[in-house]
């Protein structure tokens, strides 16, 4: 059996150990989980309790821990399975709303705001005056009616006014841009980090305790010139980013702990 098969095997549990069982068998499944194992179907639970050896309350434990970090996913009637999640390229303009669709997800939005409205802070990184209205959207995004991140972006002001009146709850604001001010974004710059939600994210979004979020700061721009500041929190158990490279590819530049995307001057 090869390096990778038996990386995916179940270790036996120690019954000597103080660790408990469950806490061994927690352990032992995520192990195999992350070399790997289970991507046809995961095992139910007296498969577990005759792999390892023990007992059902034993199994339903550590599957029940697996659950609260959003490992699997258990719903009555259905077998258990992995919680697959979504992965999103590095170094290329994207649209959330393409990639949830592309996997065969419907992507859906909770709106909870879109207006106009002054940002002093999302002005500054737009090169603008403190008291200039800027396009303001708020929402939480779904896929499969599940939540995976909190969006919050500012557009500049001409470009803000046209996607006004636009049903963000089911579409894309690419798109809208694209319809109605024949506007495409050209390139960004983007700062991610890897944060612990706070209270009010963390219940929005629905996250297991113990789970973090990635932190996206975007600056978007169109020729040149920065239109949109864009801040999302997304769960980090369900999206993955994923970079590739070849010999004319781009590069990924590591940030400076603290340091943020550059402000526009003009």
């Amino acid at each position: 059996m090869g390096r990778g098969a038996a990386a995916t095997r179940a270790r036996p549990l120690d019954r000597h150990s103080p660790m408990p069982l469950w806490a061994q068998l927690h352990e032992d499944l995520g192990r195999r989980l992350a070399a790997g194992a289970f991507d046809r179907a995961f095992p139910g639970e007296m498969e577990l309790v005759e792999e390892y050896q023990v007992s059902r309350h034993t199994v339903r434990e550590a599957l029940r821990r697996l659950r609260e970090l959003g490992v699997l996913d258990s719903t009555r009637g259905r077998a258990t399975q992995v919680r697959k999640g979504i992965e999103q390229p590095l170094g290329a303009l994207y649209s959330f709303f393409r990639e949830v669709e592309a996997r065969g997800m419907v992507q859906t939005s909770i709106v909870l705001d879109q207006r106009m409205t002054t940002a002093p802070e999302a002005a500054a990184m737009l090169g603008l005056e403190d008291d200039v209205e800027l396009f303001h959207l708020e929402r939480i995004r779904l896929a499969d009616g599940e939540p995976l991140a909190h969006d919050e972006v500012w557009l500049a002001p001409a470009l803000g006014r046209s996607v006004l009146d636009a049903d963000f709850g089911r579409t894309a604001l690419y798109d809208e841009l694209a319809a109605r001010a024949d506007a495409r974004l050209t390139d960004g710059t983007e700062r991610i980090s890897a944060v612990h939600p706070g209270p009010a994210v963390r219940e929005r979004l629905d996250v297991p305790r113990g789970v973090a979020c990635l932190r996206v700061e975007r600056i978007g721009r169109l020729a040149g010139r920065p239109v949109e500041y864009r801040l999302t929190m997304v769960r980090g158990d369900r999206y993955t980013l994923v970079a590739d490279w070849s010999s004319r590819g781009y590069q990924v530049r590591a940030a400076p702990p603290g340091a943020r995307p550059k402000r526009s001057s003009g």
